[in-house]
Order: C-alpha cells, then structure tokens, then sequence
C-alpha cells in the first residue's frame, strides 16, 4: 500500500489490473495483501498463480512483508492442493527477470500441482537432475555469494 493507505497499481501490468477488477481472472483466494487465481496456460491441472496485491516488478523489488504474505497463501494453497486435487506433489516456482522465463513483470509465485498422470501433468525438467557440476566450480560459487552476504 502506498502511505496513503491506496494500493500501489502499474496500469500497464496485466496483474494490477485483475487486482483491479478491470481484467477478469478465475479467482481462487483472496485477502487485504494477497490474490490467487488460476494461471491461463498452466502446466497442470489446478496451476495457479499468488501475487502480492502491491504492485512490485521481481523477486528483488517484492518488499519483505508482501513476500512473506504471498509465500504463505502459497503454502495455505498447496495444502489445499494435496486434500482437494489429489496431488501426488507441489511446485512453487518464480521466474525473476526475462532470462528466467518471467513474462509478467509483477512478482508472483506459481502454485503448480504435480501428478504422475500424464493427462493432468504436462510439465517436463528442463534439464537433467542426478548431473553432478564441476566441484571447483560450486566452490568458487558459493565463495563468491558467501563473499557478498
């Protein structure tokens, strides 16, 4: 929210404006921070996508109290998931930045159900788990990273 107490909006952000109700969505929850709604092109059956109401661009610009709120209806959602859909597993997945896949440029988290069932379940890994990386290369990662927090 804005000092105001207003909501802060992007009118060009496509999400801001089914927060709005000026762009319809199939809305599953919603409270004073949060909205869930079923995402348009899911990879599964229940696909669902929580943003934070307060407009923010990513992962690195969601302030920490709109971060926490979505990230907790996502786990309210995946419970739900699990006892309603039959989920046999759940992704929570966010893509920060184009080169990461983000298409929408408002923070949000993708709630995806997970099932063995091919018919409900058309997600694949985009690359191969179980390929161990280079060890000198981790270790010169994680010094970098470490260095700078």
């Amino acid at each position: 929210m804005n000092h105001d107490g207003s909501q802060a909006t992007d009118t060009s952000c496509v999400f801001c404006e089914i927060v709005a109700g000026r762009v319809s969505s199939d809305k599953v929850v919603e409270d004073d921070q949060t909205l869930a709604f079923m995402d348009i092109d899911p990879g599964s059956d229940g696909h669902l996508l929580v943003i934070p109401k307060r407009h923010s661009t990513d992962l690195l610009d969601v302030p920490p109290e709109d971060l926490v709120a979505t990230t907790l209806a996502a786990q309210r959602i995946a419970t739900a998931m699990y006892a309603e859909l039959d989920a046999e597993g759940v992704n929570v997945l966010n893509c920060c930045g184009a080169a990461a896949w983000q298409t929408v440029f408002h923070f949000h988290l993708h709630v995806i159900p997970r099932y063995r069932d091919k018919g409900k379940d058309r997600m694949e890994l985009p690359y191969e788990p179980g390929v161990p990386s280079d060890p000198g290369a981790r270790a010169r990662y994680a010094q970098i990273l470490a260095a700078a927090l």
